[in-house]
């Protein structure tokens, strides 16, 4: 059986992180070519039983109680499914980067400058209106990415975990070590590309 057909990583510039969609866009397109099918993907591994007259009629123990061999497993994380996630990770450590860094070009910065002149210049009396000390300024787009990129680090947190909980329930010797570590040594059998 051939490898799904991956999402192509991006091209990592600030556009791409600051765009309002197309961080999420790669993550779940790259989620649902690679995580999403991944029990599919394992069953269409498991080497079935050849065909035979005498044992058709028999209950034979269904495909789903067959492990993949590791071999098979192993070529499969290390050709398809880490690569999906090396991809991903690279994609939020970048847009992570690009959030903490100065941002020169948001075209918000003069407006919220000057909604903060004009907030500092008000003369507020709590008395007559107890509301009209409050203000709310825009955050910069930084903050939003912040935010956006730590809830899609909790996100692929939970996919990989759950990919790895059927890894482990499929493959042979699946399950002995937790996913971080075996990414961890797969990207260092790659001499950390």
């Amino acid at each position: 059986m051939s490898l799904p057909q991956e999402a192509q990583p991006p091209t990592l510039t600030p556009q791409f992180c600051f765009h309002p969609t197309a961080l999420q866009d790669f993550l779940r397109l790259s989620r649902a070519t690679t995580d999403d099918p991944l029990l599919a993907t394992l069953n269409a591994l498991t080497p079935s039983a050849p065909f035979s007259p005498r044992t058709s009629t028999t209950p034979r123990p269904t495909r789903s109680s067959h492990r993949v061999p590791r071999a098979t497993c192993t070529s499969y994380l290390s050709r398809a499914l880490f690569p999906a996630w090396h991809a991903r990770t690279q994609a939020l450590t970048y847009c992570a980067s690009v959030a903490t860094s100065p941002d020169p070009e948001d075209p918000e910065l003069l407006a919220r400058q000057a909604e903060g002149m004009r907030d500092r210049e008000r003369v507020v009396d709590e008395r007559l209106d107890p509301y009209s000390g409050r203000f709310f300024p825009k955050e910069p787009r930084t903050e939003e990415l912040v935010r956006k990129v730590r809830a899609e680090r909790g996100i692929e947190g939970i996919v990989r975990g759950r990919s790895w909980d059927v890894i482990g329930g499929r493959c042979e010797d699946g399950g002995g070590e937790r996913w971080e570590e075996a990414v961890a040594k797969w990207e260092s059998g790659r001499g950390g590309r």
